[in-house]
């Protein structure tokens, strides 16, 4: 069974050993970066959900979910009073495995729980060439909007 868990004491170093296969490098940031990125955002006042995407208790994976705005001013239009999928990886040694949908979908099963307050959107983003992540959001109704974040695709769900 996929679930997410909360990055604590117990996971966060068996987390950040994770890794994307060599060619999947250019496609998201090492799950360090990303944990230093939610603890900068926490401080700054923002919103920075990391979780250890999980089968039956041990980490394959690792999705980060945000909610509102940014101060680094290179937020798309959706982003205020919105969530954003900030991240999402699953290990080279687990890819292949359906792991991938069943750990975004957890995601997004979360992100329905409006845990963070009231919103209408889900946005995400993705490298223009990464076809295999396009294809994934695109299976959850992710639909391109025509803006960009960061040089990446946007690509939003109406929740």
């Amino acid at each position: 069974m996929v679930t997410l868990e909360k990055i604590g004491r117990k996971n966060i170093w068996n987390v950040v050993k994770l890794a994307v296969n060599e060619s999947q490098r250019d496609f998201v940031a090492t799950n360090t970066e990303s944990i230093l990125e939610a603890y900068a955002a926490s401080a700054d006042g923002e919103t920075a959900l990391p979780f250890a995407v999980c089968e039956d208790g041990v980490p394959v994976g690792f999705v980060m979910i945000g909610y509102g705005s940014t101060d680094d001013g290179d937020d798309p239009s959706v982003a205020a009073g919105n969530y954003c999928i900030w991240r999402f990886m699953i290990d080279k040694r687990y890819q292949g495995r359906g792991l991938g949908r069943a750990g975004f979908a957890a995601a997004m099963a979360y992100v329905r729980t409006m845990p963070c307050g009231p919103a209408g959107i889900c946005w995400l983003s993705y490298e223009p060439e990464n076809s295999t992540a396009r294809e994934l959001y695109a299976s959850f109704g992710f639909e391109e909007n025509g803006e960009t974040c960061g040089g990446e695709t946007v690509a939003v769900l109406r929740l």
